[in-house]
């Protein structure tokens, strides 16, 4: 069997910030932790992404309230941490190398938030050839405004965002839709 990955983005305590507004999937960092697990207890490579900014006035700066990781899926010491400063977690982190280095084949992506970092991530890897899994229940979105103005809510923008990515990029599913393929698999 190929070996594999599991991908944690950006899952920050800049996103309990009131400025993102609404958010689904309030769940989300629950079925992480039990993605979290299960990749642990099958000695599964752990990394870890941390979104990083110099800039004082960002609530992910480096020095931030909001920069520390949440203590729901919290690093252990041996895991892997990536800090990046881009929406992507390949673009100038060593991401791609590291993942050929422990001759990973598959990446199961989990984190925060759908349509930006956790969406360009996915599309990534799936175009650098890993065979790719983001789990739809372990990721969420926050309502926004689009190009016209109009507000998108946080649900619908997290819908698409999977549409767009699923057998195309990655296979989307759920958290006990992996887990049990997974232990029927290994």
């Amino acid at each position: 069997m190929t070996n594999s990955a599991l991908l944690l983005i950006d899952v920050q305590q800049a996103f309990d910030d009131a400025k993102w507004g609404p958010r689904n999937n309030p769940q989300a960092e629950e079925n992480m932790q039990k993605i979290l697990a299960f990749c642990r207890k099958n000695n599964w490579t752990i990394i870890h992404v941390q979104h990083i900014s110099q800039l004082t006035e960002s609530v992910f700066y480096q020095h931030g309230s909001g920069f520390p990781i949440k203590e729901i899926v919290a690093p252990q010491a041996h895991e892997k941490i990536i800090h990046k400063q881009v929406n992507s977690a390949f673009i100038g982190t060593g991401l791609d190398d590291y993942l050929k280095e422990k001759q990973i084949g598959d990446l199961t992506i989990v984190g925060l938030t759908t349509p930006h970092c956790v969406s360009t991530t996915t599309r990534m890897s799936g175009n650098l050839g890993y065979r790719t899994y983001l789990i739809s229940d372990a990721t969420a979105a926050f309502g926004m405004k689009d190009h016209q103005g109009n507000f998108v809510d946080a649900q619908t923008l997290h819908h698409y965002s999977l549409a767009t990515l699923h057998e195309e990029f990655a296979t989307v599913i759920d958290t006990d839709t992996f887990i049990k393929n997974k232990t029927s698999i290994d």
